[in-house]
This record gives C-alpha cells, sequence and structure tokens, in this order.
C-alpha cells in the first residue's frame, strides 16, 4: 500500500488495516499479530518497542510486568491505561518479532515504515509522548544520543510535550538503580502532568 493510498484511508479504515497487516508473516516466528490502541481523541500516546510473548498471547499491550511498572511510573491503573480514548499505544513494532539470546529480538522495522508517519498524522490531539526505549528514541526524538540514558537525562529538553523513557522492564532494574534520579524527579513530574491530561 503507498503512502497516497493511506492517506486516502479515514481513521477507522487505517487503523482496520494496521490490525489486519500480514506484511512480516513470513519472518515472524509466533506470526502477525499487531497489538496497537488508538483513538482520535487520545491525548496520551506511549511508544514501546514491540509486544513481548504474552502481549502477543493476549493481544493486550502491556499486558505483562513491563505494563504494571509503567502504570505505576505514571499514576495510572489498568482502567485509565486502557481507555482508547485517552491512551493510545503504537509500538515501533505492532507484532511479537520473537526471542534472542538476550530477550526479545528489536521491533522489525516494516511497521514504522508502512504505517507510522500516517498513523502519527493523524492522532492530533495528543499532547504528550512517551518514548520508551532506544528504537522508539531514535524515531521519535530528532536529536536522538548515543544511548538512551542520555536521552533520558535530557528529558527537560522535551518536556512537557514528550518524555524519553527507559524500558520498564524487569531486566531493567539495574539501570533503575543506578539512576534513582529518574524515579525522584522525573517520575513526579510525569504524574503531575498526566493527571492535567486525564
Amino acid at each position: 500500500m503507498t503512502q497516497t493510498d493511506l492517506d486516502s484511508l479515514d481513521f477507522d479504515q487505517l487503523v482496520q488495516q494496521v490490525r489486519a497487516c500480514t506484511l512480516c508473516k513470513d519472518v515472524l516466528p509466533e506470526g502477525p499479530r499487531p497489538v496497537v490502541q488508538l483513538s482520535r481523541s487520545s491525548r496520551i500516546l506511549v511508544v514501546g518497542q514491540a509486544p513481548g510473548r504474552k502481549v502477543h498471547e493476549t493481544g493486550i499491550p502491556f499486558n505483562d510486568p513491563s505494563g504494571d511498572r509503567l502504570r505505576q511510573w505514571m499514576g495510572v491503573d489498568r482502567e485509565q491505561f486502557y481507555n482508547e480514548e485517552q491512551v493510545a499505544i503504537l509500538p515501533m513494532g505492532f507484532c511479537f518479532p520473537g526471542t534472542g539470546k538476550s530477550g526479545d529480538l528489536p521491533p522489525r522495522p516494516e511497521c514504522a515504515e508502512t504505517w507510522r508517519e500516517a498513523l502519527l498524522a493523524r492522532l492530533d490531539k495528543v499532547e504528550l509522548t512517551l518514548v520508551i526505549g532506544q528504537y522508539a528514541q531514535a524515531w521519535h526524538l530528532p536529536d536522538s544520543r548515543k544511548s538512551v540514558t542520555d536521552n533520558v537525562k535530557a528529558w527537560r529538553e522535551y518536556w512537557p510535550g514528550l518524555l524519553p523513557m527507559p524500558h520498564p522492564s524487569p531486566r531493567n532494574i539495574r539501570w533503575l538503580k543506578s539512576n534513582p534520579w529518574f524515579e525522584q524527579e522525573v517520575i513526579p513530574r510525569l504524574q503531575a502532568r498526566i493527571g492535567e491530561l486525564l
């Protein structure tokens, strides 16, 4: 589908096409199952990497320990988080990419190349974008730095419309212990901002 074709679709048609996407069916070990949460009225956008195995199995984004920590950071419950009228969830890769030696594989690039610009253009009510992890930051930060840590340390440069964040995965506990300022300084500001928007 060309960019012109995508531009001709209304929002609901575009989301329907995304949810039916099979671009990577021959390379995804578990097969395609795009997992996104979107509404034209969403005011907060959560940009992660790609669904993990549990999310792939349930079809519910961030339905795992990473999601538990992310909701805690945001100061929201599951009902608020899964209200697509308020919170959009658009990972860099829409399907579970499979597992490598040190965790899940990177998001497949086809998703962003094919769908991302058209979807973001239609999410015009978004006032806060949470940009989680290196692949999301490489796309969303025009001056992305050498590391996630460097991007997160520069969070004030993007605030209040965008917040670079570390991944909330339990595997990332060492980063959180090494960077206690994130939960001490940034999270209270994030929770206050989300309180204003919801």
